[in-house]
């Protein structure tokens, strides 16, 4: 895990930067013509302490997503009223902890990673939620299976007992280019049709965070990733890839 320092926003408290965020939500639906509640927001508490996540709950956010086991697990265990998304690339010895502390599971790129998933998630808990992450940019330093490989990892996911499969999810190459950006989005909302067309019902498209939300929900994002719109800036002391 990288060394951060974190900085809040200037001159806003926590509802008045979750409420920004919203509005920049329900104006991308409308410009989209999607109906108000379609896009559900998670708020990426990364790195971020518990009391920061408090702050954010009291405002009436429920879903919470982190990228690093450890710390993620600390602060469900803390908070186990709200809803936690694991968002991170996963090492199989950190699936035993994932499984048993999590709701939701973004980041799944390959069988092995399902299946221990699949068999460590403790019977007296729902279904664990999953995504099948997508590297849309094909770039090396992004996980995800490649789009070809889509299809049959989900096919395989869907016959593991205590997964349920959600949709895909894809952390695109950050650009502020809107043409590239709406461009590896689209690919998404596509390979979701795609595989819906070979029997699976996939209803979630987990893309967008701080930086190009908008471009996402006018491609069919339905859950949005926002991490410093909402806690700050992070800054790293090496690379760790894409900011949400």
């Amino acid at each position: 895990m990288s060394t951060v320092e974190n900085s809040a926003l200037p001159h806003q408290d926590p509802a008045q930067r979750l409420a920004a965020v919203w509005h920049r939500i329900d104006q991308a639906q409308a410009a989209s013509d999607r109906p108000a509640g379609s896009v559900k927001l998670l708020a990426v508490s990364k790195t971020f302490p518990i009391e920061a996540v408090d702050a954010i709950a009291a405002c009436g956010q429920k879903a919470f997503g982190e990228n690093y086991a450890q710390e993620g697990v600390d602060k469900a265990s803390a908070r186990p009223d709200l809803e936690w998304h694991f968002i991170g690339p996963i090492q199989s010895n950190k699936t035993r902890s994932i499984a048993e502390h999590f709701s939701w599971v973004h980041t799944i790129d390959r069988l092995k990673i399902a299946e221990r998933l699949s068999a460590q998630r403790p019977a007296d808990l729902p279904p664990l939620q999953v995504c099948v992450q997508v590297n849309v940019s094909g770039e090396n330093s992004k996980s995800g299976c490649a789009p070809d490989e889509a299809l049959a990892l989900c096919q395989a996911i869907v016959q593991l007992p205590k997964l349920q499969l959600r949709g895909l999810m894809a952390i695109p190459e950050a650009t502020k280019d809107t043409t590239t950006q709406h461009r590896q989005f689209a690919t998404l909302r596509e390979l979701q049709t795609h595989i819906n067309q070979h029997g699976l019902s996939l209803d979630t498209l987990s893309m967008g965070m701080s930086d190009d939300l908008e471009a996402a929900i006018s491609e069919g994002s339905t859950l949005v990733r926002v991490g410093s719109a909402i806690f700050g800036q992070r800054t790293y002391t090496n690379s760790d890839g894409a900011s949400a």
